[in-house]
Parts: C-alpha cells; sequence; structure tokens
C-alpha cells in the first residue's frame, strides 16, 4: 500500500484552513422543531405545605444546577455521588451545546432550585430520561418530577416511547417496577447512560394506567400569577438535603 499522500494533480493553495465557524455546525448538530414545544408552567402542593413551581428550565440557568450539583459530589450514599456527577455533565454539555436536544425541567420553591428533571430527544418518537435529582429530601418532590418530564414528553411533544435507566434502587423501585416498564432486548439494546438496560413506557400505557395513577402529582395549572413571579429567577439552594 503506498505511502505517498501528495495531491495526485498540481494545487493552487498547498495547505486549506477551516473557519471554527464552519466547523461548529457540524459539532452542534440540528436542533428538533420540537424543542419549541411549550412547557406550561405549574405547581405542586407539597406536604410540606409548600408550593413547588415546576418550569422549563433555561440555558442560561444551567450554571445554577452545576453549581448545585457539585455541593452532591462528595456524598456516597444512594448513588448521589454518580447522579449529581452525571447531571453536571449533561448541563455542562447542553451549557456548551454539546448534548443533542436537552431538555430540562426546574422545581423551585421560594426562588431557590429545588429538583430537576432532565430528558433528551432522540428522534422524533423516542424520548431518553436523563435524571431526576431533588436537593430537599422527603416531600414527594423526585417522584413529581419524574411525572412532570414523562408528561411534556407524552402529552405535549407526542412521543411513542420515554426510555429510562436507573441508577439507584429508589429509582427503579418508584418508576422502573411502579410504572410496569418494559425491557429492550439486552445486551442487543443499551442505554447511553453507561449501557445500562433500557426499560421503557409506552404512549399506550401512559394514556391507560400510568398518567392516571400519578394525577396527584402531575401539575396544576395555570399557577397563580403571583406564585409564578417567585420562580422567574433560581438560585441554588442555601442547603442541600440528603
Amino acid at each position: 500500500m503506498s505511502t505517498d499522500w501528495s495531491p495526485p494533480e498540481k494545487v493552487t493553495l498547498g495547505e486549506v484552513k477551516i473557519n471554527v465557524e464552519d466547523i461548529e455546525p457540524i459539532l452542534r448538530g440540528l436542533e428538533s422543531p420540537l424543542l419549541k414545544v411549550e412547557y406550561p408552567a405549574g405547581y405542586v402542593n407539597l406536604p410540606t405545605g409548600e408550593k413547588m413551581v415546576i418550569r422549563r428550565a433555561k440555558k442560561e440557568e444551567a450554571p445554577v444546577v452545576m453549581q448545585t450539583a457539585m455541593k452532591l459530589f462528595n456524598h456516597d450514599t444512594d448513588f448521589f455521588d454518580l447522579v449529581s456527577s452525571r447531571v453536571y455533565a449533561e448541563f455542562l454539555g447542553w451549557y456548551r451545546s454539546r448534548m443533542k436536544d436537552h431538555v430540562s425541567l426546574l422545581g423551585i420553591i421560594n426562588g431557590e432550585l429545588a429538583a430537576i428533571g432532565n430528558f433528551r430527544l432522540w428522534d422524533n418518537d423516542v424520548a431518553i430520561s436523563l435524571h431526576t435529582l431533588t436537593f430537599k429530601r422527603r416531600a414527594g418532590i423526585g417522584a413529581t418530577m419524574y411525572a412532570a418530564k414523562a408528561e411534556y414528553a407524552f402529552d405535549l411533544m407526542k412521543m411513542k416511547e420515554w426510555w429510562a435507566t436507573y441508577e439507584s434502587y429508589t429509582g427503579f423501585r418508584y418508576w422502573g417496577i411502579k410504572y410496569a416498564q418494559y425491557q429492550k432486548p439486552y445486551p442487543q439494546m443499551q442505554h447511553e447512560l453507561g449501557g445500562s438496560r433500557i426499560f421503557f413506557t409506552t404512549k399506550d400505557d401512559w394514556d391507560r394506567f400510568v398518567k392516571p395513577m400519578l394525577r396527584d402529582r402531575l401539575p396544576i395549572r395555570p399557577a397563580p400569577p403571583e406564585l409564578l413571579r417567585t420562580a422567574e429567577r433560581v438560585v441554588p439552594p442555601r442547603e442541600v438535603e440528603v
């Protein structure tokens, strides 16, 4: 095999320079039109008596999530260290435009970040659940955020399937088992979070029994304007509970 890579014809330019502006559209990729589907903000009444607003995150708010996730890095309990590091990377990837079709919801209590629930669009039919991470425990927030993001995917974006995997035992018990999720063939098909099993919910099962089961956990709409104003801006919580 020849190792002579000289041009087979005379060329005018011996060096071709490429502007990074020309490379960026290739590395960034296209955005799905489904990202324009709005999420109407709502709220839930927590057992603590507080009201938590759930709204879509803005890209410029990613550093708030990253800053909060960092507070959990050193907690080697219930996989908080693993989940928080992956959430940090996902929001950084979104912030730097290196994640395809990332969508996130924020749970906000009195202007402070209480939880996130994020997913991304595989295509126009499948949504990939990424993480649900709460910063305030024992208030039912995690289950509420998971239900809210699944509602966004199924009811508003009209997804046909919701794919998930689980790092923690709690998450698998709450959603893998309680949602009676199916499994994709393994190892032929693997979830992008570490190559684990794919558990999935169909739109039919969402409409038939999952959504009715979660009716009390889904956001209440419309939210009072004065409540929504408390969540227009979000800051990291003063304390993170684990």
